[in-house]
């Protein structure tokens, strides 16, 4: 069904009526769109006579948004960001084949991102965006292609594919161990404890599983995984950590297990993406290819 063309006002009417409501202030908008301050104003009274509705209150030399153009700034300001971004995308590539893919960071950066150049070597038509997102969000609302997700298998509106399960251990710097001498699950609260905020049962759910007292277990809290191993290597204390994501730490000796119990996480790594994507080529390529890296 064609949209009536009263409710498709243009581009310029619309920035020039989100920038005043943006800076409350004609001059301002003026001044930021690069116009006179009677331009601006042309512009804001011909999307209200287009619209038949008023946007604003006029008093004296200020503005103040009426109800409805309070409700109606805030709709028409997403639909002028995913327009930039789209039209930003094209500029980066014309022809095509871009991929916008929300990740969550530490697994960005330490799994993700070494992997990406054997991609975008074999489907050099492909640009791929990252994005950091920490938590499940509305595809509708973002411009965004896919999302790397770690929880359960439900994503409210998108499509889910298993990428891997977890296994964290308690890892801590060489000092840490040799200082705590650690034998037995029960001695590991000794030792400071760090926590993640995204996980805040994680020790608790380590010490049942080996037979330890969970009660009071306290310590330094951190919201990423990144900052946590940085505590753990200078010294601060024991981390539960995911193995796969620490291993050149490991490897170096940075960090250590400060004893072998390791435990498996409930939740595991998802790609996840809206059902309307599900044949965009560039994720379609994108997505055989990190369930192979995957070993699905």
């Amino acid at each position: 069904m064609q949209v009536p063309r009263r409710f498709l006002p243009s581009l310029s009417l619309l920035a020039a009526f989100e920038a005043a409501a943006r800076t409350g202030s004609v001059t301002a908008a003026a001044k930021e769109l690069d116009l006179t301050q009677s331009a601006v104003s042309r512009q804001i009274k011909a999307l209200e006579e287009q619209l038949g509705v008023e946007l604003f209150h006029r008093e004296r030399q200020t503005i103040r948004l009426t109800v409805g153009g309070d409700a109606y700034v805030r709709e028409i300001r997403d639909a002028l960001r995913k327009i930039s971004t789209a039209s930003l995308n094209l500029r980066a590539n014309p022809h095509g084949g871009m991929l916008t893919l929300a990740i969550l960071p530490t697994f960005g950066t330490r799994w993700l991102a070494p992997r990406l150049p054997r991609f975008l070597s074999t489907n050099p038509g492909i640009t791929v965006n990252l994005v950091t997102r920490f938590s499940i969000f509305d595809f509708r609302l973002e411009p965004v292609d896919a999302a790397i997700h770690f929880g359960a298998a439900h994503w409210p509106g998108g499509e889910l594919a298993l990428l891997r399960d977890e296994t964290v251990i308690p890892a801590c710097s060489p000092q840490i161990r040799d200082e705590y001498r650690f034998g037995e699950a029960a001695d590991i609260r000794k030792a400071p404890l760090l926590h993640l905020t995204t996980r805040p049962d994680a020790w608790e759910r380590w010490m049942e599983l080996n037979g330890v007292p969970s009660d009071a277990v306290h310590g330094m809290l951190f919201d990423q995984f990144a900052t946590a191993a940085q505590a753990a290597m200078v010294g601060l204390g024991v981390a539960l950590l995911p193995e796969f994501l620490i291993e050149e730490e490991l490897a170096t000796g940075r960090l250590v297990a400060a004893m072998d119990l390791p435990m498996k996480s409930s939740e595991s790594y998802y790609l996840a993406w809206p059902k309307d994507r599900e044949t965009h080529p560039p994720l379609a390529a994108f997505r055989q290819w990190l369930l192979k890296e995957c070993g699905r």
